[in-house]
């Protein structure tokens, strides 16, 4: 991906993120919203201290800033063992990974930060240590080499991704305990940023929390750094406490606008709007009337403005919908209903073809049996 700009509102890690480490909740108590995953985690944490066990190896997926790291650290401390963190590009070779491995104490935790970007042969050699805690290593090249199994401490892997659909099947089905999160809801962010703000020793009205909570993109990492933030015009504009009025005027200086959007998602959405009529346009040349490459656009604009139901991805491009064209105070096209059915039109007859093309190969094919027969 070619280099972003850094947004105040983008879910992945920043260097502006490094003060997070003190604000993290520091057990289940204490971590807030996804309540069925944590309820699930905690009851699978107490069986195996009660069976004085290592807990099964765990996956976390998810979109980025929603706590997959954190809830890791905390497992190691609910379970009172070791912590040991890495991620999936730093271990580039078998060796690698052994290094980590054998250093662990029994029942200790292995985190691997996204996981998925692990390399083939290191993860051939995760399959064993894994399912047997035992490692199989070649010493040697040529006619000297020989094969070496060393046995490893009953440990936990904790893996985190934001890709699962990168996990390669071995590799994900060896994870006994497959959790995903999912974003917050506006209260649930309220309580993390007062919790925050207890932390930061900021004066925040609950009016305050809930006016950051909304514009979070249901992510914790974004409503921290916008607390952060607030916190610096707090500190050089001599308020007391911070309230809705405050946290607004903070948030609109940072260019986050209500629905959480900032001046890069607009820029995308008056662009469609005002060039292109609202669409359908094609993503490339999206990216060319923006000066981006593709993949910023398909990857770091466009998902939340399609899960907020801003924009429409259709196979003949992107088209804005009237969610969008209301929160720009742009008047909606009267051609734009026209438009939605001739595209759902399309959409629909491109499914009947589909499916007739795969009737016909169907049909095509020889009855089992008797495929010898004249």
């Amino acid at each position: 991906m070619s280099a972003v700009p850094d947004r105040i509102v983008a879910p992945e890690p920043g260097a502006q993120d490094a003060p997070d480490a003190s604000i993290r909740p520091q057990n289940l108590g204490e971590f807030v919203g996804q309540k069925q995953l944590r309820d699930n985690l905690e009851i699978f944490i107490g069986a195996a201290k009660g069976r004085d066990e290592a807990l099964d190896h765990v996956l976390f997926s998810g979109p980025p800033g929603l706590g997959k790291t954190t809830l890791a650290q905390i497992v190691a401390r609910e379970l009172g063992v070791g912590f040991r963190a890495t991620s999936g590009p730093v271990i580039q070779r078998a060796g690698d990974l052994a290094a980590l491995l054998t250093n662990l104490q029994p029942r200790d935790i292995l985190f691997i930060d996204e996981i998925h970007r692990l390399m083939p042969a290191v993860e051939e050699v995760l399959y064993p240590a894994m399912e047997d805690f035992q490692l199989d290593l070649i010493i040697g090249e040529g006619p000297g080499a020989r094969s070496v199994r060393i046995d490893l401490p009953p440990f936990t892997l904790i893996g985190a991704t934001t890709r699962s659909g990168l996990i390669t099947r071995p590799l994900r089905e060896r994870f006994g305990i497959p959790l995903r999160l999912v974003f917050y809801e506006p209260a649930e962010l309220a309580l993390i940023v007062a919790r925050g703000a207890r932390v930061l020793a900021l004066a925040l009205e609950p009016d305050g929390a809930a006016e950051i909570a909304r514009r979070a993109r249901g992510t914790p990492r974004v409503a921290m750094r916008l607390l952060r933030r607030i916190r610096d015009f707090a500190a050089m504009q001599g308020w007391a406490s911070i309230n809705a009025a405050a946290a607004d005027e903070a948030l609109a200086r940072l260019d986050v606008d209500a629905r959480g959007l900032d001046g890069m998602d607009r820029r995308y959405l008056k662009c469609i709007a005002e060039n292109y009529g609202g669409g359908p346009v094609g993503v490339e040349t999206m990216a060319a009337a923006l000066g981006d490459q593709r993949d910023v656009i398909e990857e770091v604009i466009e998902p939340y403005l399609v899960q907020e139901g801003f924009v429409h991805r259709t196979p003949r491009g992107r088209m804005l919908t009237e969610i969008a064209y209301r929160h720009l105070d742009l008047p909606v096209p009267t051609t734009f209903p026209r438009q939605l059915e001739l595209l759902q039109e399309a959409e629909r007859e491109a499914k009947l073809k589909d499916m007739l093309a795969r009737m016909e190969e169907i049909k095509a094919r020889p009855l089992p049996g008797y495929e010898d027969e004249p």
